[in-house]
């Protein structure tokens, strides 16, 4: 990817070079983005706040070695993701019964068959948070990818190191998971 394109790539650049005030301006712009990935990602606070001071040590530790070879958002969403792997792998976090019994619960309320219980948009983005949640982990990480970052198939697969075409099933599956429990 050119530098020229991406006004982040350049401010890293910058940055690589001794200018403090452009790592400041990448870090006010990608700061919320990048939380709210984790967050929706691990879904533990504790671990979020980990896992967001990590990453940006490890921006700040890359900044010699740095090359605009992607958007510098996919770069960073990258080492995120990594960091995030890394962690998981070992132990994956699995939702308590109270936890699962009100997400089903929620999905499954005989109110919505009512007209006058219509749901609320945010009743709606609710359900399609706690379905996004209940997906493997993989999926999920595509679709918050896909929904909320909006990144290309290919982004998607530099981020996560999969393949297009993995990427493109992982999204697929998901969808479909997605389609089923929102019309249950």
């Amino acid at each position: 990817m050119d530098a020229a394109v991406d006004p982040d790539a350049l401010l890293m650049l910058a940055y690589a070079r001794g200018d403090l005030a452009a790592f400041e301006a990448l870090y006010a712009r990608h700061r919320g983005m990048l939380y709210r990935f984790l967050l929706r990602s691990v879904r533990d606070p504790h671990r979020t706040d980990e896992l967001f001071q990590e990453t940006w040590s490890r921006v700040i530790g890359a900044r010699e070695r740095y090359q605009p070879q992607a958007k510098f958002s996919t770069w960073l969403l990258q080492i995120a993701h990594n960091l995030m792997i890394d962690g998981t792998r070992r132990q994956r976090p699995m939702a308590d019964g109270d936890e699962a019994e009100l997400a089903l619960a929620s999905l499954a309320t005989p109110e919505r068959e009512q007209p006058e219980h219509a749901l609320s948009a945010f009743e709606r983005r609710r359900n399609l948070q706690l379905a996004i949640e209940q997906l493997p982990d993989e999926q999920r990480t595509a679709v918050l990818l896909r929904l909320e970052q909006e990144l290309s198939l290919e982004e998607i697969a530099v981020v996560t190191g999969a393949g297009r075409e993995t990427v493109k099933s992982r999204l697929r599956y998901a969808m479909n998971r997605l389609r089923e429990v929102l019309s249950e």
